[in-house]
């Protein structure tokens, strides 16, 4: 039996600022640090001995990570792999959320948002996004899990979601309606065979 914990990273300094972000990389703000404190005290609170982190390529993901190390007060391997990161979000990285409306229409910025395989200009959809992450998760992750390690994983909204389509067999429907929380831990317990026992989150 292992277990894996899901973490958003916590407020960066663009999702304050209502910027599409996708693989640019800003730092976190000050709440998005309490945020990440907040989820290893979730974390501490379970008793988890991990075996590895799994990160993405860009700091807001790794800072979180390591601050919920620091929380619970482990060093266990770190693997950093441009996989795990934010769906790239093309011509409309930088850009105010309300700009883009403007610019393109609310419809068709919606489209872009929130459809599984209409990605925005220059961009990933959320399909392409999976079609990373999940070759990785299966590759490299998932043995892990197979083989008893409990792993923490931190990375972003869309990767993550990712993971959650395949792991809760949601539907292209499902998974774009699915909001994930910054610094909100989603906790896994699977066991050998890769059946998941259990699942609770701190949301």
């Amino acid at each position: 039996m292992s277990f894996l914990v899901l973490v958003r990273h916590g407020q960066s300094e663009w999702n304050a600022k209502n910027l599409f972000t996708g693989w640019k990389d800003p730092d976190l703000t000050d709440l998005g640090i309490e945020e990440a404190k907040k989820a290893g005290a979730y974390i501490k609170e379970l008793g988890i001995a991990f075996d590895a982190m799994f990160t993405s390529d860009l700091v807001r993901a790794q800072k979180t990570g390591n601050i919920i190390l620091e929380a619970i007060n482990q060093t266990p391997p770190i693997t950093k792999n441009i996989a795990l990161n934010e769906r790239n979000y093309g011509d409309l990285a930088g850009l105010n959320k309300d700009d883009a409306r403007k610019r393109w229409g609310e419809e068709q910025v919606h489209i872009w948002r929130r459809s599984f395989d209409t990605p925005p200009p220059g961009g990933e959809s959320l399909k392409n996004t999976a079609e990373r992450v999940l070759p990785y998760f299966d590759e490299v992750i998932m043995p892990e899990i197979l083989n008893g390690k409990n792993i923490l994983v931190a990375a972003h909204g869309n990767s993550l979601r990712s993971l959650v389509m395949k792991l809760d067999a949601l539907s292209a429907d499902e998974v774009v309606a699915l909001e994930i929380p910054t610094g909100a831990p989603i906790v896994y317990e699977i066991n050998g065979a890769g059946d998941i026992l259990s699942k609770k989150s701190s949301f």
